[in-house]
């Protein structure tokens, strides 16, 4: 299969290295230096103390035509309304499908406006770090949930899910992107913030006892807003979540280490507007909003 991933970011060098074995893959990014590097140097993945270097095709973003049967686009949410601009302008009706990867669930009204016959959703469970523009380490084995947003069946995914994907590379469905998303919301609105602000690595929010104090109540406050019925469970998935990538410096971290702006907005931002609509205090929530604004400042 022919796959696009629009974006040179951890997800997309992480799903460009593991999707490049068994099919055709282009990375699409915006910078020259970093499609020079991947096209002339390879794709460096590292895993457990081993690197590999393989091919890898690396176009720039313009030349993206909706020519492939499968687009994965994993540019953080503040990318994402622009870019999809531009890709609609590009290719006004999509005749393959749309995979989107990003944080927080304010990307969804955005999605309505797109035509194809195809598009999913997903949940990204593995911790990932670029370490430069060619080279990404993988720091964390989890699970990449899918779920449908527009279409009627999960066949085109079925071609990339298959018995040759890497093991550690898992593929599930799930029956509601709604439900899937607010899932990882949780785990995003209590381990990003509370790492970055922090500095600390996700493990640490669960070792530390202090740490782990403030992790409980930030997880109960966001789960009183997003409606979490189910409160024990979910709060067992967002510690085995912190478990699994336990040496991992979330995305939010890595960003404001970067000094490159984070996905607060779309992911802090969106609770607080759910809090504002159903007239309850989010003390924390808020303090941890203005902390990562205040850092980006």
């Amino acid at each position: 299969m022919n796959i696009a991933i629009i974006g040179g970011g951890s997800l997309g060098l992480l799903f460009a290295h593991y999707l490049n074995e068994y099919h055709q893959v282009c990375v699409y990014v915006r910078s020259k230096d970093q499609k020079d590097s991947l096209s002339n140097r390879g794709l460096v993945f590292e895993k457990n103390g081993q690197q590999t270097t393989t091919p890898i095709k690396s176009e720039m973003f313009s030349e993206w035509k909706g020519n492939e049967e499968l687009t994965i686009v994993a540019v953080k949410q503040y990318h994402l309304q622009q870019v999809l601009k531009n890709m609609v302008e590009a290719s006004p009706f999509y005749d393959g499908a749309y995979l989107f990867l990003q944080n927080g669930m304010g990307h969804l009204k955005w999605l309505a406006e797109l035509k194809a016959k195809h598009i999913y959703v997903g949940s990204v469970e593995h911790g990932a770090n670029k370490i430069n523009s060619n080279h990404v380490k993988h720091t964390g084995d989890g699970v990449t949930r899918l779920a449908i947003y527009y279409g009627q069946s999960f066949s085109i995914m079925d071609e990339i899910n298959d018995k040759r994907l890497d093991k550690n590379f898992r593929i599930t469905y799930e029956k509601d992107y709604e439900e899937m998303l607010v899932r990882k919301l949780i785990v995003n609105a209590v381990v990003n913030p509370l790492t970055a602000v922090l500095n600390v690595r996700n493990g640490e929010l669960l070792e530390n006892p202090h740490f782990y104090r403030i992790f409980q109540k930030m997880f109960k406050e966001v789960s009183v807003i997003l409606n979490i019925t189910e409160v024990e469970e979910s709060f067992c998935y967002v510690k085995n979540i912190c478990k699994k990538t336990a040496a991992n410096r979330s995305s939010m971290l890595q960003d404001l280490d970067s000094k490159r702006p984070t996905e607060v907005d779309a992911i802090l931002g969106y609770v607080l507007e759910k809090a504002g609509e159903m007239g309850v205090d989010a003390p924390l929530t808020e303090i941890f909003y203005q902390s990562i604004k205040g850092k980006e400042y």
